[in-house]
């Protein structure tokens, strides 16, 4: 049963940020609603969508008139409201929120810029010299992952929380930047585990926007 309260989220299919936000949001069983952001056409440069997030960036969410921005706390906001998706104690709490914040410093923003200049840009303008140093930043903590999973199912206590979420959320994507499941195989076996978790679904599925899209438009 999906929980009493409509959410609007603001988010496009590429964004990884995005999408760990819409799977808290799918796997808390909350009810909401994409809304598309038509970012590779300037939309979040616009003066309206900054009115929105003066910082122009997805995902944004609106409950209500309450307007929240990044994934982490839109994500922390779900598990409050929700009592899902958060750990049983303080101290796993604690590290939840370590988790998120080792994501978003160390994983996920390489993970995406990466993605980015290796699939997003003219081939010919792709500094290959950044994109693999980039490379060897991510395999560093692809290499913290392996480790810890190696040991346990899930990053804090016995269940899924929004640190695996938060973790997770650009490992799904099909566009190469160095990603390989066959190198990390106890990350490839978490992934298929919360790929198992009932309402997941891919990013593609979950949220409007594909790269095809743009490939359709004409000129």
């Amino acid at each position: 049963m999906k929980v009493q309260m409509t959410i609007k989220l603001y988010c496009f299919g590429e964004s990884g940020n995005a999408y760990k936000a819409a799977l808290a949001l799918e796997l808390a069983g909350v009810r909401w609603q994409p809304v598309f952001v038509d970012f590779f056409n300037g939309e979040t440069r616009t003066d309206k969508f900054r009115q929105l997030n003066p910082m122009g960036e997805v995902p944004v969410m609106d409950h209500d008139g309450l307007i929240l921005t990044q994934s982490g706390l839109i994500q922390q906001y779900v598990v409050k409201q929700s009592g899902k998706l958060g750990g049983d104690t303080q101290a796993e709490n604690h590290e939840i929120l370590r988790w998120v914040l080792w994501d978003n410093h160390k994983h996920s923003s390489n993970c995406g810029t990466t993605r980015f200049l290796n699939n997003f840009i003219a081939e010919e303008k792709r500094p290959q010299a950044v994109i693999q140093w980039l490379q060897g930043r991510l395999k560093g903590s692809w290499s913290t992952l392996e480790v810890v999973l190696q040991e346990r199912d899930w990053l804090v206590g016995g269940r899924i929380s929004v640190a695996d979420l938060s973790c997770c959320g650009y490992l799904y994507y099909p566009e190469p930047f160095g990603f390989e499941r066959g190198d990390w195989p106890a990350i490839g076996r978490w992934l298929d585990r919360i790929a198992a978790q009932p309402g997941w679904k891919h990013p593609y599925d979950l949220m409007p926007g594909h790269p095809s899209d743009r490939r359709d438009q004409k000129p």
